[in-house]
């Protein structure tokens, strides 16, 4: 099973996760503005798709249009429900070079979109516009980083559906790069403080309005510079981080309020997948028990399925 799971090294991808980080921005706040509010932000993320990243069907005056990310043949798909698609490749660019291809395309089709045209979430943030820094895109280093993302995807999906309170979709969260999925024990929470960079208070406010116990995986940064799953709960119990979680090599961060996993450990385990649902699993059982939840929120889905 473990040879599904592709060996990740982040001085390998670094670069091209780092421009595609940028990329994604672009196209999400495109989906950002033409979609209706979701609580908790959750209209403006992509997916995993069997390409690559996509924006799902988001609507138009004329109908509907679609945004792809395709890592196998690496283009940019654009498909609308009006008019004859088109695309456009994913190659070494300045983010100034691919946000003006992406708008003449919008402009072509006759789609009118407004954005916010700066990245959030990180440091500096350079207007899209005015990032011409020459940016490395290396197509077996993408392809190879979105096969990771595949087969989080699919563990992360059979986790949410053990569970029958609000559950987020498993979406990708192009502000800090990271695929989440999010569990809500349905109980309001205190006013978040805030704290991320370029991210309106109010937004960060309104997403975390609720008790949540969220877990994802993240391609890591020059801070971090190594893929990780993590799982964390607002509010955060005093006694959250004391309790023992699976597997062994899971540990708890003071200074990020979180439980982390290497992405090796589990690449490398003789069992991937459920080395990954162990930790899922056992710090939300963390989460929901320090915190109180309901535990019928658990759904065990295993009774219903076909054999």
């Amino acid at each position: 099973m473990n040879k599904l799971w592709p060996g990740l090294e982040y001085q390998d991808y670094r670069e091209s996760a780092a421009v595609v980080h940028l990329w994604t921005q672009i196209i999400g706040k495109i989906r950002l503005r033409k979609m209706p509010w979701l609580n908790h932000s959750w209209h403006v993320s992509l997916y995993v798709s069997p390409r690559g990243f996509t924006t799902g069907s988001i609507p138009d005056e004329q109908g509907l249009f679609e945004i792809e990310f395709d890592f196998i043949n690496h283009l940019l798909h654009f498909r609308t429900s009006f008019a004859k698609g088109s695309k456009i490749p994913l190659k070494s660019q300045s983010v100034a070079d691919f946000y003006a291809v992406v708008f003449e395309q919008l402009e072509m089709f006759g789609i009118a979109v407004d954005i916010y045209a700066a990245p959030n979430e990180v440091e500096p943030a350079v207007p899209f516009a005015d990032d011409h820094r020459p940016q490395v895109y290396n197509p077996d280093q993408m392809k190879r980083l979105w096969e990771a993302f595949i087969c989080v995807h699919k563990v992360f999906q059979e986790f949410r559906a053990g569970f029958i309170g609000k559950c987020s979709p498993v979406h990708l969260f192009w502000g800090a790069f990271d695929l989440a999925v999010t569990r809500f024990s349905g109980r309001k929470a205190p006013e978040h403080p805030g704290g991320m960079p370029n991210m309106p208070l109010k937004v960060m406010q309104e997403a975390y309005s609720h008790e949540v116990s969220s877990a994802g995986f993240w391609p890591g940064s020059e801070n971090f510079p190594q893929p990780v799953f993590y799982s964390y709960c607002y509010p955060t119990p005093e006694a959250f981080s004391k309790v023992k979680v699976a597997p062994e090599a899971a540990y708890y961060s003071e200074e990020m309020g979180e439980f982390f996993l290497s992405y090796q450990h589990v690449q490398s385990s003789d069992n991937p997948d459920a080395t990954l649902m162990n930790f899922l699993d056992s710090t939300y059982k963390a989460a929901a028990t320090t915190g109180n939840w309901d535990p019928e929120l658990e759904f065990d889905f295993s009774k219903y399925s076909s054999k």
